[in-house]
C-alpha cells in the first residue's frame, strides 16, 4: 500500500476550498484529502460535504472551535494514523502552495530517502510572490533566526508546506507538542531532524493568497520568537 493523505485545516475558506480540493483530485497521483475546519461560519464545512458526493476519497473533520494551526494538523496526524497512512502531507487551503507541487514532494520520498520533506521559499534564493518586501524579509529573517538559535540545517524553518513519513508521526509525542500558532511548524521539523530522521528540502513558489484573509498575527510571531529559544533550552536540558 502506498497511501497518501493531503491535511488542509481551514477558517473561513468558503472562496478557496471548492478549487483547492478539486486541483488536489486533479493530480496524477492518488491522493486522500482531509479537511479539518474549525467550525466556520462562512458554509466551508457545507461545500465540502457537496463534494464528499464526488470524491469518495474526500474527508472531513469539524472541530467546535477555532483552537491554532496546529492543533487542527495533530488533529489531522492522529486521524492519519489511525486510518493508515503512509504519508502525510499538509497545505494552505488558500494556494499559497501549489497542489502540483504535492507530486515533486512525494517523489522525494523515494528518490532522496527522505523521512520529512520541506516545499522550501528560501533553498533556491526567496521564491515568493505578492508578498510585500517588509513581510518578505520578516519571514526571511525568522528562518534564518531559527537556524541560527537551533542549529538546525534548513534553509526554510518556518515552512507550512511539509509532508511526514507515518514514522516519524509515530516517533513524535504529539501529544507533548507545544506551539499552536506559527511556532509549531519549527517544532515539528526540530524534532524530526533531532530525532535523527533525514529531512530534504525541495525548492518550490510560494505565492500569496488572492482571496480570503491570511491568519497571521502580532501573537503567533511572539510565540515563534521566544518558542525557538524555549526549544533550544529544552534540548539543552535535555527534555527534546
Amino acid at each position: 500500500m502506498n497511501k497518501r493523505l493531503v491535511i488542509i485545516p481551514t477558517y473561513n475558506e468558503c472562496e478557496n476550498i471548492t478549487d483547492i480540493i478539486d486541483a488536489v483530485f486533479s493530480l496524477p497521483l492518488d491522493f486522500h484529502l482531509l479537511v479539518v475546519d474549525d467550525n466556520s461560519p462562512d458554509r466551508t464545512p457545507q461545500l465540502v460535504k457537496d463534494l464528499q458526493k464526488t470524491y469518495p476519497n474526500l474527508f472531513l473533520e469539524v472541530r467546535h472551535k477555532k483552537n491554532g494551526l496546529g492543533t487542527a494538523y495533530i488533529h489531522g496526524f492522529k486521524w492519519a494514523l489511525e486510518e493508515g497512512y503512509e504519508k502525510v502531507f499538509q497545505m494552505d487551503a488558500d494556494f499559497s502552495h501549489n497542489p502540483k507541487d504535492l507530486v515533486e514532494m512525494d517523489k522525494a520520498f523515494l528518490t532522496d530517502g527522505a523521512d520529512v520533506v520541506i516545499g522550501s521559499r528560501y533553498l533556491t534564493g526567496v521564491n515568493v510572490v505578492n508578498w510585500p518586501m517588509k513581510r518578505v524579509l520578516m519571514s526571511w529573517g525568522a528562518s534564518k533566526y531559527v537556524k541560527l538559535i537551533t542549529g538546525l540545517e534548513i534553509e526554510d524553518t518556518t515552512a507550512g508546506f511539509v509532508a511526514y513519513r507515518k514514522e516519524v508521526l509515530e516517533k513524535i509525542d504529539l501529544n507533548c507538542i507545544k506551539f499552536i500558532g506559527y511556532a509549531f511548524q519549527i517544532e515539528m521539523k526540530y524534532k524530526a531532524y533531532h530525532l535523527g530522521f533525514n529531512v530534504k528540502e525541495i525548492p518550490i513558489i510560494f505565492t500569496d493568497r488572492t482571496r480570503g484573509k491570511s491568519k497571521m498575527s502580532s501573537k503567533i510571531i511572539t510565540e515563534a520568537v521566544f518558542g525557538v529559544i524555549r526549544m533550544r533550552f529544552r534540548k539543552m536540558i535535555g527534555k527534546l
